[in-house]
């Protein structure tokens, strides 16, 4: 119904009180929490207000039930900090980072679930640094690859997770249970280092760095990174 990329982060959503979908775009996350009645409130935000203008079509009847809230703003701007369970989906790692660390309105919410579109390692490595624990964290594909990770803050005594080089770099459950998806972009990215490689006159800095990821993404593939 919504195309394989909603799909799959809407499987990844949990029951919660207050949802909240942070650059709902359509806001169809949002409509399938309500519907299936995993949430019994919801709120929706954007930066753009073309973006929320669609969102709020979509949801107008739970919007007059009371049910549903827009928010034109950025970030976790008029988001409660009491969401149980907050979506940032089709924005960089960096830029979800600023999100949830932001000193006026970011918040580090009780269960989240993200999708950067880059810097997923910055992202696995602020979360970790800032008491979260990830639940999961893959990589799928939709024409496009993408990386999610799901996760919570910790518990009241519960040990933080420790994470390898290689886990930051490519995801705990990317090498663990080796989704094809992952196999997939792993060997797109070395013919795309095996190309750069060919051409004359690359810099030796440079020809080292791609020497250095290709190995490690050589590593990969053979399960030898852990």
């Amino acid at each position: 119904m919504y195309g394989k990329r909603i799909e799959t982060l809407c499987s990844l959503l949990t029951a919660a009180e207050i949802f909240a979908d942070v650059g709902c775009d359509h806001g169809y996350c949002t409509e399938y929490m309500l519907k299936s009645g995993l949430c019994k409130k919801a709120v929706f935000s954007d930066i753009s207000r073309g973006s929320l203008k669609k969102a709020e079509t979509l949801l107008a009847p739970y919007i007059a039930e009371g049910r549903a809230r827009a928010v034109l703003g950025d970030g976790l701007c008029g988001v409660p900090d009491t969401a149980d369970e907050v979506l940032i989906a089709g924005m960089g790692g960096r830029e979800i980072i600023g999100i949830l660390s932001d000193k006026r309105y970011g918040f580090l919410p009780s269960a989240f679930v993200l999708q950067p579109m880059h810097d997923a390692e910055k992202l696995r490595r602020y979360l970790l640094s800032s008491g979260a624990y990830l639940e999961r964290d893959f990589t799928f594909r939709d024409g496009k690859f993408y990386d999610v990770i799901c996760g919570r803050r910790l518990r009241a005594g519960e040990e933080a997770q420790r994470y390898t080089d290689a886990q930051f770099r490519f995801g705990r459950e990317n090498l663990s249970k080796r989704p094809q998806a992952f196999l997939e972009r792993t060997e797109k990215q070395l013919k795309e280092i095996d190309a750069y490689l060919s051409e004359s006159g690359l810099q030796e800095a440079s020809r080292r760095a791609l020497e250095e990821r290709k190995a490690r993404l050589e590593e990969v593939l053979s399960g030898e990174a852990e």
